[in-house]
């Protein structure tokens, strides 16, 4: 999750277990680095602050010294967003997603606290914020995704109001909770945009832990626990689809396909979903509980940008990373057309390939290391049950372990809610 600046969503697992091999550097940084002395040209430029931009800066050190890599990232602080799911459900706290940005950066590389405002890939710069230009030799592309709470009426004004919250943002996840907690009878609902989304599990995963807190608390047989969702499926692949539709059948939860939000009367606790097979037509739901998914899109430097396609994501080759037009660009994340899941495993997975693209352009060669669009999607179930979810640019499960990933485990869990994290922050980004 993204980030997700980072776009991170869903763990990695396979992708991660490389990480813990011996001899890995660690690092840490306890630098600033001020606007007046950001240097007008870096061997390679990075920007985006989140888990690929801080992976593939941490990389690029290796490759060609610290003092030639830069970072533009404006956020002081970083956030591991998978854990926000469980900060939602009441499981883990909102601080604990947390480290100060200067405290990633591998130590030596520029931090520009800063944010891209222009690309100039024709004349190898880009433009920062106050007039700044720098330019590069080698520019990495990793801003993530935007949330658009503000394209649903209603929002975000609607935060303010009691009994509606959204795992995906620091201001509102902790809202989660506390609708969660101050839940007495109607309908709980959760919501998919119609747009693309970061970890396309996620809505759903607070939706089962809302079950289980109900039944702890003696609330569920007062619930109407509703999923409405713009897709066509519960869940792009089939084997882990076929999976979640038992449960959901065993958890009596309602799910509206082609159903999605357009507007929040907060003050009425009334949403608004229009329904995508019957156009023009909508359906207004009384609601106790809404999590809210937002609508998500490229960053707005991204869109009509010269690197970026028709619609406003990154241009890459699925296989190496590598930018179709300028070949001294490159992509990786949330923000790029990789037509797989925007999660952290992706990331995790991406950062080894376009590191290997990289260094082959570095020398002149053609890339030869593929992208085979591997993502992970630990989809949580319960307080102590995962399924986790593995699988390629086909939809064709591609798993870890000699074990049918498509069942609900209780040592998955574990592995999404504690192993995960450490390996996010001690491992991925270094």
């Amino acid at each position: 999750m993204s980030a997700v600046g980072a776009v991170f969503s869903c763990s990695c697992l396979r992708s991660g277990l490389w990480l813990l091999k011996p001899g890995m550097q660690q690092m840490s940084s306890l630098h600033t680095a001020a606007r007046c002395a950001v240097r007008d040209y870096y061997e390679v430029l990075v920007l985006g602050g989140g888990a690929g931009g801080i992976s593939m800066s941490a990389r690029m050190k290796r490759r060609v010294g610290a003092e030639n890599v830069a970072v533009v990232e404006p956020s002081q602080t970083h956030y591991y967003q998978p854990l926000w799911t469980l900060v939602g459900g009441g499981a883990k706290q909102l601080a604990a997603s947390a480290r100060p940005t200067e405290s990633l950066i591998p130590s030596g590389v520029e931090w520009i606290k800063s944010q891209v405002t222009a690309f100039h890939p024709d004349k190898n710069y880009v433009c920062l914020e106050d007039d700044i230009k720098v330019s590069y030799k080698y520019l990495i592309i990793a801003l993530g995704i935007s949330l658009h709470y503000e394209k649903i009426k209603g929002l975000p004004e609607g935060f303010n109001h009691p009994k509606i919250g959204s795992n995906y943002s620091v201001q509102t996840v902790e809202k989660t909770w506390r609708a969660l907690q101050d839940f007495n009878e109607g309908n709980a609902i959760f919501t998919f945009p119609n747009t693309p989304v970061k970890c396309a599990g996620a809505p759903q995963k607070i939706m089962y832990l809302a079950d289980a807190y109900l039944r702890k608390t003696g609330k569920r047989s007062k619930a109407n626990i509703i999923f409405n969702t713009s897709l066509g499926v519960i869940f792009g692949v089939k084997k882990y689809a076929d999976a979640l539709l038992e449960i959901i059948k065993d958890k009596n939860i309602i799910v509206n396909y082609k159903y999605n939000l357009i507007e929040v009367r907060a003050g009425k606790q009334e949403a608004v979903f229009e329904k995508l097979d019957k156009p023009g037509e909508t359906e207004i739901f009384q609601y106790e509980m809404l999590h809210v998914t937002p609508p998500m899109g490229p960053p707005a430097v991204l869109i009509n940008s010269p690197v970026s396609d028709a619609s406003g994501w990154v241009d890459v080759d699925k296989e190496t990373l590598q930018h179709k037009k300028y070949p001294n660009v490159f992509g990786i994340g949330d923000c790029t057309n990789l037509p797989t899941s925007k999660t952290a495993a992706a990331v995790a997975a991406q950062s080894g390939v376009l590191d290997k693209t990289i260094s082959l352009v570095m020398k002149n060669k053609l890339p030869v290391k593929k992208y085979d669009g591997y993502t992970s999607c630990p989809l949580v179930t319960a307080y102590n049950k995962v399924i986790l979810a593995e699988f390629d640019y086909n939809g064709q499960p591609l798993e870890t372990f000699p074990i049918d990933q498509s069942k609900e485990r209780t040592t998955m869990y574990h592995m999404k809610a504690d192993m995960m994290p450490l390996l996010y922050w001690n491992a991925l980004l270094k």
